[in-house]
């Protein structure tokens, strides 16, 4: 499996009906591609549809919920029609109670260009107005500021994503191409003109999964980057302690053949550069199971991706908002799309499978530094040679970070959707906690990444003290490009900056750990 390129339309995506890939999200999100609105004739007299059909249900005085009745528990409530206008504006207002931090632009970016997408598909009753507008601010990077709290992801994430919809009427606070000011203020700079929301479009742009979908297309490339780092260290760490390469033979994995465990057994082959050379005898017969069970464990996170992709795919290319607009047979539908039980679903096993790798990653970091596991190699990987060793203590305290922040991973690995809980007067009374789930996946990765970087810097040390080890070409690329910055570590010296640089690298995909397609 490999993370793709987007699917390029002379350098553009036009949203409409052809569904996007993750990859298409995320260049979205990064604006590394615009996105323009279909303007195929059919497709253009299809989506203008949507909104007469509940023009013309509403002048028929067919009750629409949403439209012509109260929210959620308040659905008995019957709207005036003079007040449907309204409507949509108070809902975007009541619903401004998000709390906790800012998502970063490109997380509000992937909102947005999710959000399009799934109006875009034409059963949500909204207006092509609307659908360029969003086009337009995902373009010019005018961007919701969407508090990360307030969704327990079942009615769609209502509260999050009240802030791109007050964004598109002029309210609340945007960046604008990384700068933060009002959305009026950025309408003004724009040259644009707040929209007015027209029946039932405050429900469609807020009634969806977009948010939890989002951050987990963020989540699924970063823990695609991580399996790959996590193979490049195993075999930089087996080398480093005389392993025995023969741990990851291509015939064992052909007996048991996951293929996320079979990719990554030939990732770490590729990279012990097996293939034509004799192998040392290994220190050990059997290596601990941090290194001779590594394609079994990181497998498992490689297989949760390619499942995981199936399932966000789909949500972001789904209609999911209530209720829908059937314009075909004039009808209205309402139902339950909003609720976020995949993404939930895959994005708790995704942070388990995460975490999983975190703590492997912690017990390799161990097997460095002690002696009586790495062959030799000096207590806490300490390089001092001139006697003063004695006074200095290398990675001890690095190994304590990386027992930390695994721990913390490991914690926070308990199920989000098994805190499904009644709320709304009890009219939303079985919930997804999807948007938890996906910011719990995050953070696990963060925490993740931050583990792997004290393990490239102690592997890098490793590589080091054995004098460039077996010369493994990938061993030494990736200890270059930590060189390049930060030096080897021969005395006691602060090394958060350290962590922060090398975790960048991991992040930006610039440590040279390898090609994530097959290998």
């Amino acid at each position: 499996m490999a993370l793709g390129t987007p699917n390029r339309e002379s350098a553009r995506r036009v949203v409409g009906e052809t569904p996007l890939r993750i990859e298409d999200v995320l260049a979205l999100a990064r604006g590394e591609i615009p996105a323009v609105l279909d303007d195929a004739p059919a497709y253009r007299r299809r989506l203008a549809e949507g909104p007469k059909t509940v023009e013309k249900l509403l002048q028929s005085g067919q009750p629409i919920y949403g439209v012509t009745t109260g929210f959620g528990a308040a659905i008995g409530k019957k709207i005036p029609e003079e007040h449907w206008g309204d409507l949509p504006h108070n809902l975007l207002r009541y619903h401004g109670c998000g709390t906790g931090r800012i998502l970063d632009e490109t997380a509000a970016a992937a909102t947005t260009a999710i959000r399009l997408v799934s109006l875009a598909r034409g059963h949500s009753g909204v207006r092509i107005e609307l659908l360029e507008r969003l086009c337009e601010l995902l373009n010019c990077r005018m961007l919701p500021r969407i508090p990360e709290e307030g969704s327990v992801g079942a009615s769609g994430d209502l509260t999050p994503l009240s802030y791109l919809a007050a964004a598109l009427v002029g309210e609340r606070e945007v960046t604008l191409r990384g700068r933060e000011m009002s959305a009026r203020e950025a309408h003004t700079e724009l040259g644009l003109a707040p929209l007015s929301l027209s029946p039932k479009e405050s429900l469609a742009l807020m009634n969806g999964t977009s948010v939890m979908t989002a951050l987990g297309c963020l989540a699924f490339e970063r823990a695609l980057r991580v399996a790959r780092v996590a193979s490049a260290l195993t075999a930089m760490i087996s080398d480093s302690v005389h392993g025995n390469a023969g741990h990851f033979d291509e015939r064992i994995f052909q007996l048991k053949p996951h293929p996320g465990q079979s990719l990554c057994a030939a990732w770490i082959r590729s990279d012990l550069e097996l293939e034509g050379r004799s192998l040392p005898p290994p220190a050990r017969l059997q290596d601990r199971y941090s290194l001779r069970c590594a394609p079994h464990v990181i497998g498992v996170l490689v297989d949760a991706l390619e499942f995981s992709r199936r399932i966000l795919e789909v949500e972001l290319n789904s209609v999911d908002d209530n209720p829908l607009v059937d314009a075909e047979r004039g009808e209205i539908l309402h139902g339950g799309n909003f609720y976020g039980g995949h993404v939930a679903f895959v994005m708790d096993g995704l942070k388990l499978a995460v975490a999983s790798v975190a703590d492997l990653l912690d017990r390799q970091i161990l097997l460095l530094c002690s002696p009586d596991t790495s062959d030799g190699l000096p207590a806490d990987l300490v390089a001092s040679g001139d006697g003063s060793g004695v006074a200095h203590h290398g990675f001890k305290a690095m190994q304590i970070s990386a027992s930390a922040l695994t721990a913390e991973a490991l914690k926070l690995t308990m199920p989000a959707t098994a805190f499904s809980r009644s709320t709304e007067s009890h009219n939303q009374d079985k919930v997804s906690m999807g948007t938890i789930a996906s910011r719990d996946c995050l953070r696990i990765l963060e925490l993740t990444e931050t583990v792997a970087a004290i393990g490239v810097l102690a592997a890098c040390q490793a590589v080091d003290l054995r004098d460039g080890g077996s010369g493994l070409r990938r061993s030494l690329e990736i200890r270059d490009a930590v060189r390049k910055s930060i030096p080897m570590l021969r005395e006691d010296r602060r090394q958060d900056r350290d962590i922060e640089s090398v975790r960048d690298l991991i992040r930006s995909g610039a440590l040279p750990a390898g090609s994530i397609g097959v290998v």
